[in-house]
């Protein structure tokens, strides 16, 4: 970690590189920081961390070869004082809290990058945690909620790929009428009303992504 008169090394880990480019240059602004490095995937998060060792890394969470949180995972794994700041579009709370859950000790939503990234990465280098106001009030408001099964979010995506139960069945290798059980299941403890209501609520809420 730096001290007090070094700047804060970071890490900005997106595959958009306008998005790379906006963040590098905001950070580069700050006098007590300076950016060591870029990734445009999980994997380079990894490789690339390993060569730099900042202090702070900014995770996006939908990448294509790994996605952000088994990034988290893998470089906690091997650097257990890694703070990572999670910078994503996606602002629902069950993505939020497993990205928490790995390690993340941060989670802002892209939207709000120059209101409250640079304040976020300051708090985080000094051993702090932040969510989001409004991601916090996500968490708490489905803090008491039955999860899906693991199986349940697989027939949530597949019904999010507008297939029926008789596709589904098949794709899972499991009878119709258990589809039809599932369906039941994830539209009750959602809280939906019918499928589509399902689906937008599992969107919205980070369950899947399509």
């Amino acid at each position: 970690m730096s001290t007090a008169s070094e700047p804060i090394r970071v890490l900005c880990v997106d595959d958009h590189p306008l998005l790379r480019a906006g963040v590098v240059m905001l950070i580069e602004t700050q006098p007590d920081m300076t950016m060591v490095g870029e990734a445009a995937s999980g994997r380079e998060a990894i490789e690339t961390f390993r060569a730099t060792r900042p202090n702070i890394t900014l995770m996006d969470l939908q990448m294509p070869d790994m996605s952000g949180i088994d990034a988290i995972i893998a470089i906690r794994g091997e650097f257990p004082d890694a703070r990572i700041i999670v910078l994503t579009t996606y602002g629902g709370d069950v993505l939020a809290h497993r990205a928490l859950k790995a390690g993340a000790r941060a989670y802002i939503l892209k939207g709000m990058v120059r209101k409250d990234l640079l304040e976020t990465i300051r708090a985080v280098h000094t051993g702090r945690k932040h969510v989001q106001s409004e991601v916090a009030y996500d968490l708490a408001d489905h803090a008491g909620d039955d999860s899906l099964t693991a199986r349940e979010v697989e027939v949530l995506a597949l019904i999010g790929g507008g297939n029926s139960n008789k596709f589904i069945a098949d794709k899972l290798s499991i009878a119709e009428h258990t589809v039809k059980g599932h369906v039941k299941s994830i539209l009750s403890k959602l809280g939906a009303s019918d499928r589509t209501h399902a689906v937008m609520l599992g969107l919205k809420r980070g369950i899947i992504q399509l």
